[in-house]
């Protein structure tokens, strides 16, 4: 392409002289004009495909500098993935030890909750719904359960 740049395209006048008079008929002029417009397009093609060219040798002396930050990231994006897992593993275990003492010490509260374990005779029942029970040699009042009849 360059080298024919240097030479020179020839014009439509240019063309003209290098034919014989016997061709210098307008449809041998039609086609040469036909010649010379596709030659153009043609020229225009060959830029084209040399910038793009060039364009793609650039992204292919890019491409290893990229692949190596992007390898970067991928390194980087696995050790913070292994250390979430890691600090994901201690959170579970701290959890499963917090269930477990919580669990401990709700039975240790619904024991410190019960009432105590006193026995008591019955006696009899009041108006007020309810009941008087000998406990510990003393007559004592005390509400009854609802599911208890008196």
């Amino acid at each position: 392409m360059k080298e024919f740049e240097k030479k020179g395209s020839p014009s439509r006048e240019g063309f003209s002289k290098f034919l014989p008079a016997s061709m210098s008929d307008s449809g041998t002029r039609r086609r040469l004009t036909e010649y010379e417009i596709q030659v153009q397009d043609l020229q225009a093609y060959v830029r084209s495909l040399e910038a793009e060219t060039v364009h793609l040798r650039k992204k292919l002396e890019d491409s290893p500098k990229e692949f190596m930050v992007l390898e970067n990231k991928l390194r980087e994006a696995n050790r913070q993935l292994v250390q979430a897992f890691n600090q994901n593993e201690k959170l579970v275990n701290a959890l499963y030890e917090a269930r477990e003492q919580i669990s401990s010490l709700k039975e240790e509260v619904d024991k410190l909750c019960a009432p105590p374990s006193t026995y008591g005779v019955y006696l009899s029942v009041n108006e007020d719904a309810t009941v008087n029970i000998l406990s510990q040699g003393r007559k004592v009042k005390v509400n009854l359960h609802p599911s208890i009849k008196a």
